[in-house]
């Protein structure tokens, strides 16, 4: 019992998962329903004092719907909120390692929860101050329902004061975390713009980080060629008159025999 109201607990330090305290969050399974706020609550077992508040809530809120909203009938198999970290989820997968040695229970309001840090309760924290996996105490109030037929105990959600920081559960990880151990200057910091080494038969492009191979050098021009690498044209040769096959061209300067006289 919390401020003299048998369904509401204030439970002790717990670790919060699947926090959705910054923005609602639609539910998959029923997407006509109104987005809502929620968080999962990792109760440590041996917190004994905590947990039998939560049972004693829940038979609070189940007296009061049984007269309520469920005609005087309490129902044979009464679902309730709360789970064993230790055990299976009702589709008989496990519970992550996170929730192990742990009680489970899953808080919603359609009501945006004030967040606080216990240092200061009257300022809100930052968003990026609220995660999954930080620690926290939370108030909650346990409730009957009986929607389209099924009935049961639901768990309403409070408000959160933050107590301490914790390892992040969405597999995100802190600043902190991620340069631990470098020292300032410590690690060379890479030249950007400059020319990529040269590697052999490559040719390289600065400010890219891209290469291609080089290009080969044009053959050499062979004999008879010209020495334009586009128009290697081989070299006409000089022309000469075709030579009559069994005939003598006089010579200059000979005579006629015939006539006696010079050619």
């Amino acid at each position: 019992m919390y401020n003299n109201i048998p369904t509401r607990v204030l439970t002790g330090e717990c670790r919060l998962s699947y926090v959705n305290l910054v923005q609602p969050r639609a539910n998959n399974n029923d997407p006509s329903a109104k987005p809502k706020y929620s968080v999962t609550l990792l109760i440590p077992k041996t917190d004994t004092a905590v947990y039998q508040n939560i049972l004693s809530s829940i038979e609070a809120a189940a007296a009061d719907a049984q007269g309520k909203l469920w005609n005087g009938v309490r129902p044979p198999v009464m679902p309730i909120p709360i789970h064993d970290g230790d055990g299976v989820r009702d589709n008989g997968t496990p519970y992550g390692p996170e929730c192990k040695g742990c009680w489970v229970i899953t808080a919603s309001s359609n009501n945006k929860p004030q967040v606080i840090h216990q240092s200061d309760i009257n300022t809100e924290l930052a968003p990026q101050d609220i995660y999954s996996g930080m620690y926290a105490r939370v108030t909650i109030n346990f409730f009957g329902y009986n929607r389209a037929g099924k009935r049961g105990i639901g768990c309403g959600l409070g408000n959160v004061m933050k107590t301490r920081d914790g390892e992040p559960l969405a597999g995100g990880a802190s600043a902190a975390a991620d340069f631990a151990g470098i020292a300032a200057g410590g690690v060379a910091t890479p030249a950007y713009g400059g020319a990529m080494p040269a590697t052999p038969g490559q040719m390289t492009y600065p400010n890219t980080g891209f290469s291609s191979p080089a290009p080969t050098a044009p053959p050499a021009p062979g004999p008879g060629y010209g020495t334009d690498q586009y128009a290697q044209q081989q070299a006409a040769p000089a022309y000469a008159p075709p030579q009559p096959q069994g005939q003598a061209y006089p010579q200059a300067g000979g005579v006629n025999p015939l006539t006696g006289q010079p050619w």
